[in-house]
């Protein structure tokens, strides 16, 4: 067969589990060095970020009020279920590629595609816009010690910056963003082992300094500022009321964001059928435990009538402490998180480019490893020039509003494949099995589903803009070079 006949069935074909699993011995493969503990960690690294000090006070401000705490449980429930189903296919498909890679094998060639494309949003995209708001804090830590960067070269040519004599210029380029950038990708490189102890070490110190924002900021709760608990309703959908908490849910989600980059190093775990499921629920469970309870003290602390444009709420919390050098210690972390999560991000989105590149749906420098260390080092080294080249000289804060829709959009996709593979596959063996399946894998669907319908029309007009980028290479380049296809032509 020709490939300038390729049938339309072929954009649906289905990789076979067995053949995935198999493939697994041959040529190059991927370094196995992480324990369950390491793949916890890496899931709390991607997940806590500074999300968590910004993101509680606008969902509180301007959804739901002290029921942000609620946001977050809605948001964790809905994690919780694509969490279960990410586990069960992680567990019958211990490989690179996470979401890609499962709804190769149970939805098709097309589906694959669209989740592939759909993950730079949540990985290579978001850590691009994670790196300009590290080099913000990181700007005000150093003036805080007397050191000041040069404030055109810590901006963007599409911002405007004041100059010492009053008079406003456009930046330059967002040299610390750049910079973080390319430390993270040169730290991938070297190893995903090193890259996981530098992960747990940043994780240590973050949880460290959530624990102690609540510590020392619970004594400071006044009950009033919980009452009314749900504010009601203003009449808009999704100012307060029940509209509200489901709409705060939709913006907090960001803040869970990343617990799936746990199944894109399946291929790397020890004993992966065991160690995936465990790093992605216990990362989930702890990072739910941290937000109710930071949630909880900062509306206790702060009215949140208080928090409406408020980007630091969190910093006027400690203000009412006799703390003052929590702002600090609560900057470092910030900067922790925020860095832990560009690890991760780009360590996600390396691993699921290397996993197509192995199907043929992207040039091949996707997939060469490196000799000696054992990583996709040319992926590593494209996505260190495409990301610091959007965070050097990009307004990239549309692009991160997209991360939320493009996530819950492979969140659903996931749970899908698994309702399709209990009905296509129902005997093969499964380490970690979804509970009450088909409820848990439906209500992954509704919950995300009703999650993305609380974000907009315009996310999702910019998510249908992107997803037609995204089919306009796959028929121009991917399924054109699909070793699938051509394996069924011939």
């Amino acid at each position: 067969m020709s490939q300038t006949t390729l049938p339309r069935s072929s954009m649906f074909q289905r990789k076979s589990i067995t053949a995935l699993l198999d493939g697994r011995t041959g040529g190059h493969e991927l370094k196995r060095c992480l324990s369950a503990r390491s793949l916890v960690a890496l899931g709390i690294g991607a997940i806590i970020g500074a999300g968590l000090f910004s993101l509680t006070g606008i969902a509180a401000a301007d959804n739901a009020g002290p029921a942000v705490v609620l946001s977050f449980i809605v948001a964790a429930i809905g994690c919780a279920f694509a969490g279960l189903c990410y586990s069960e296919l992680a567990s019958m498909i211990p490989l690179s590629g996470s979401a890609y890679t499962y709804a190769y094998a149970t939805l098709g060639e097309l589906v694959a595609w669209i989740i592939g494309w759909d993950l730079v949003l949540e990985y290579a995209v978001a850590a691009a816009t994670v790196s300009v708001s590290w080099s913000s804090y990181v700007l005000n830590l150093l003036h805080g010690f007397g050191i000041d960067i040069p404030a055109r070269l810590a901006a963007c040519p599409w911002d405007t910056v004041a100059m010492p004599d009053g008079s406003h210029v456009a930046g330059l380029i967002n040299l610390p963003a750049v910079f973080v950038i390319i430390c993270v990708s040169l730290l991938l490189i070297r190893g995903i082992s090193e890259s996981a102890g530098v992960n747990m070490t940043l994780t240590v110190i973050k949880v460290a300094i959530v624990l102690a924002v609540i510590v020392f900021c619970v004594g400071y709760v006044k009950t009033a500022n919980y009452h009314p608990f749900i504010p009601p309703n203003t009449g808009n959908f999704g100012e307060f009321g029940l509209s509200g908490i489901m709409r705060g849910a939709g913006v907090v989600f960001f803040a869970y964001i990343g617990f799936d980059a746990v199944s894109t190093c399946a291929a790397e775990a020890h004993q992966p059928e065991r160690d995936v499921p465990i790093g992605i629920m216990g990362s989930l469970a702890i990072c739910t435990l941290l937000y109710i309870g930071f949630a909880l003290v900062l509306t206790g602390v702060v009215s949140y009538h208080a928090m409406h444009g408020d980007a630091k709420p969190v910093m006027t919390a400690i203000d009412v402490t006799s703390f003052p050098w929590l702002k600090v210690t609560v900057n470092i972390g910030v900067i922790c998180g925020y860095t832990s999560v560009m690890l991760v991000s780009l360590l996600g989105q390396s691993r699921v480019f290397y996993a197509m590149a192995q199907d043929g749906l992207l040039p091949g420098i996707f997939g060469r490893l490196h000799r000696r260390y054992q990583t996709p080092w040319l992926s590593n080294l494209v996505f260190m020039v495409f990301t610091s080249v959007l965070a050097g000289f990009l307004p990239i804060e549309v692009l991160g509003h997209m991360t939320s829709i493009g996530t819950l959009l492979a969140f659903s996709i996931v749970c899908a494949g698994v309702l399709v593979l209990r009905r296509t596959d129902p005997t093969r063996e499964r380490r970690f099995r979804a509970p009450f399946s088909p409820l848990v894998p439906l209500l992954g669907i509704l919950v995300c589903g009703a999650m993305m319908l609380s974000l907009g029309w315009v996310n999702w007009l910019r998510l249908g803009v992107w997803m037609a980028i995204g089919l306009l290479i796959y028929f121009a380049y991917s399924r054109r070079h699909s070793r699938l296809i051509q394996e069924a032509g011939a």
